[in-house]
Parts: structure tokens; sequence; C-alpha cells
């Protein structure tokens, strides 16, 4: 498995954000969303340790941390990611996967971890690649994360939560584009359009630490 950085910190976002995390971070992605604010782990020169899932999991063990967040890049097109939250799971550890909403879920809910989807936005340019089957697979510790950009986005993201009752069937998250909207556009959308269990989140790490610096 292609991993190009590992590192324990706090989750910055979602449903145990503030909670104590490992990160393990994989090589490579299938989209190029315009805010990626991970790029250098999608190009080809970018470095990376071959590692098998068995030193994943005994390196995520050594630490003692409970909660593991796989991400990338896209996790899913690792080959022996299955294998990887097969052991995960099976050692107690809460296994959470960032996903771009790109790659069927399907193959991965026989032994279920928690997954973190990405619905990309207009903004991202890369909506089209979205597969919406994905949304049927959800369940409620599952999050769908809009990262916006823009009100085309904000609008964009409220035809998807209705379109597929969302807020009644996982968790449901806006988060701006670092730079590119103010948080407080959002929330007075959210309130113009009354989105009752829809939460904002700020990337808790960008302001913690510097919002460029890796390992965190």
């Amino acid at each position: 498995m292609k991993v190009v950085e590992k590192f324990t910190s706090i989750n910055g976002e979602g449903t145990r954000a503030g909670e104590l995390a490992v990160f393990i971070r994989f090589k490579g992605c299938n989209l190029k969303c315009s805010y990626c604010d991970t790029m250098w782990a999608n190009e080809l020169a970018c470095p990376y340790q071959e590692e098998t899932p068995a030193d994943i999991v005994n390196y995520v063990l050594a630490t003692g941390i409970r909660n593991v967040t796989l991400t990338g890049g896209e996790p899913l097109l690792q080959k022996e990611i299955k294998e990887l939250i097969h052991h995960l799971l099976k050692a107690g550890v809460r296994v959470e996967i960032e996903t771009n909403g790109s790659v069927s879920l399907t193959d991965f809910c026989e032994e279920r971890p928690v997954f973190t989807m990405d619905y990309k936005l207009p903004s991202s340019g890369c909506e089209s690649q979205m597969i919406l089957e994905n949304m049927e697979l959800l369940v409620s510790d599952d999050t769908v994360k809009f990262v916006t950009g823009s009100q085309e986005d904000l609008q964009k993201a409220m035809e998807v939560i209705r379109t597929y009752d969302l807020t009644n069937r996982c968790h449901v998250y806006f988060s701006p584009v670092f730079g590119s909207i103010e948080p407080v556009q959002i929330v007075n959308f959210m309130l113009e359009h009354q989105l009752n269990d829809v939460r904002l989140q700020i990337q808790m790490h960008k302001i913690i630490w510097d919002p460029n610096e890796r390992g965190v």
C-alpha cells in the first residue's frame, strides 16, 4: 500500500472532531478538485513508503489511539484496503474512511467502517464523477460533507440533501473552501432555508496549526 504519511493528531472535522486520531494518508486520487489541499499526495513524483496492511495495523496499535482515519488521495483505490479495514476492525479500532464520492461503496459495506463521503459541488470541477447510488448505502454513523465555495454550491448542496433525505439518513456537514467563502455566508444560508440537522464545520487543524502544515 502506498503510504505518503502517517501521524497522530486530533480529528479536525466530523463527528469526532477534537478527539485523538491516527491518520494514514495514501498516495493517488482519481479526481483533481479545484480546492484540493493535498494535491501533493496525488502527484506521480510524490514519494511514498510501500507498507503492508500488517505494517499499518501494527503502527496504529502501537499508538494506543482508538480512532484511525484512512485518507488520501482516495484510500478506496488501494488494492489491499479491504484487508486493512478487516484487520483494523478486528483489532477493535474505530475506522473512518474519507472518500471522495466517486468510488462505489458497495464492496465495502460487509465489514463496515464509517464513511465520510464528499459530494463534489460545482466549484470543485468534479461533480460529474459522483456516484449517486452511494447515497442509498449510507447509514446513521456516516457523514456526507459538502465542501462549499460559492452560493451556487450551497444551492446544489441543499438540493442533494433534500433529494436523498440525507439529514434523516446520516450526518451532514457544510465545510467552507478555505479562503473562498466566509463561514457567515454559510450560516446565513442555513438560516434562510431552515436547514435543520445540517452542521457547519470549520477545519480545526487549520486554526491550531498553519493551514499548509503537514502531519497535523
